[in-house]
């Protein structure tokens, strides 16, 4: 049987425009879900802009459906996910994203960075360390370090803190000699706690030789000295805060009264706290004056007469009750109502307060129970803000 070519003639043609017709519809499918991924896309940043993150992300998740290998768009969801505190979600979007072999060392490190963000505001503090540390030598390295120092003040690991402060610092990312100073006073006063006074001393020394100019190191280091029976040696000390920090004499006016007392040197102390009150008239160097007169002269009522300086000083609520306080007024004069009530006044007068988020507490703290910032708390009370 012989081939007719009738049928190759007519075949080809017919071939041709399958083959053309196919091209097309394949053309037109990627050109749709051209148009598709971006459209997608601007939509979702178009929710972004208003605040309508619910809608956003639904439009982000389509864009990445349609074209899983964008990058930056799985950080954009991943992002969005951590800011409305879907921290499992953004975890696996950015463990997607480190899981690709294709992806360049610079989305890779920006996907590590992101990843430990995410565990961190998850309170995952292990993983949240593990992540960071794998940071060392990428341009993340500064914001990770800073991120590692919180999560070691969190957990008061104060050596790993000291640690990475002096890798923080030998880099030139600041000075953090203070916050060192800080860290070495926290184990003091842990070793303290359990009875090992030497070595806490051998801790406050060094605290007071990191940084000189801070108040704390030697205001525990003349507290320590004031329980280990040196009452010499705590008073030497104070006068050593007082000429290197003077603002902070009065936080720890109340331990000099008593090493004063303790070691017989009433009459120095007390001219160390008058000329520091004629330079700064605070309540706490205030009340420091008038317990350490009426401890040596023997008459309370002279050394109520302070309140009265001070008033000539500074219109003080707290001083004028404290005078009212020690006054023999008739009721007639003066009913004991009103003392109460005045006292009562007084008492958010005499806290401290951060300067960081305004977090008042009745004592001094070196570290803001609020916003863990350090030294935000002034020296001086509510009243005298």
């Amino acid at each position: 049987m012989e081939f007719d070519f009738t049928w190759l003639l007519l075949g080809l043609p017919l071939a041709f425009g399958l083959g053309w017709l196919a091209s097309r519809l394949d053309l037109r499918q990627l050109r749709e879900e051209n148009r598709r991924a971006p459209k997608a896309y601007f939509k979702g940043l178009n929710y972004l802009l208003n605040e309508q993150q619910d809608q956003a992300i639904d439009a982000f998740i389509e864009a990445v459906q349609n074209d899983p290998d964008t990058t930056e768009l799985h950080f954009a969801l991943g992002n969005l996910f951590r800011r409305r505190g879907e921290y499992n979600r953004a975890v696996r979007v950015h463990e997607h994203l480190l899981s690709r072999g294709d992806l360049s060392r610079a989305d890779r490190e920006r996907a590590q960075h992101a990843l430990a963000l995410d565990f961190l505001k998850a309170g995952l503090l292990d993983r949240a360390e593990d992540a960071l540390r794998r940071l060392e030598g990428t341009p993340f390295e500064a914001q990770a370090r800073m991120a590692l120092l919180a999560i070691y003040e969190r957990s008061r690991d104060w050596q790993q803190a000291s640690d990475i402060t002096q890798r923080m610092q030998g880099a030139g990312q600041g000075d953090f000699s203070t916050r060192q100073a800080h860290y070495l006073c926290e184990q003091a006063l842990a070793l303290s706690a359990r009875g090992e006074l030497p070595a806490a001393q051998t801790l406050l020394l060094q605290a007071a030789s990191t940084a000189p100019q801070a108040a704390r190191p030697r205001i525990e280091l003349a507290r320590l000295q004031q329980r280990m029976g040196q009452a010499d040696a705590a008073l030497s000390t104070l006068q050593t805060l007082a000429q290197t920090t003077p603002a902070a004499l009065g936080l720890a006016a109340p331990l000099l009264v008593e090493a004063a007392l303790a070691s017989g040197q009433a009459e120095q102390a007390g001219a160390l706290l008058r000329q520091h009150y004629e330079d700064m008239p605070t309540l706490d160097l205030l009340e420091a004056v008038v317990t350490l007169e009426a401890a040596t002269q023997g008459s309370a009522t002279a050394a109520r007469a302070w309140y009265m300086r001070h008033l000539d000083k500074e219109p003080s609520l707290v001083a004028a009750s404290k005078w009212l306080a020690g006054e023999t007024l008739s009721q007639e004069q003066f009913h004991p109502q009103i003392q109460r009530a005045l006292e009562q006044a007084t008492k958010p007068l005499t806290r401290y307060r951060c300067a960081a988020c305004g977090f008042e507490a009745r004592q001094h703290f070196w570290q803001c129970p609020g916003c863990q910032s350090w030294d935000s708390y002034p020296a001086r009370r509510v009243e005298e803000l």
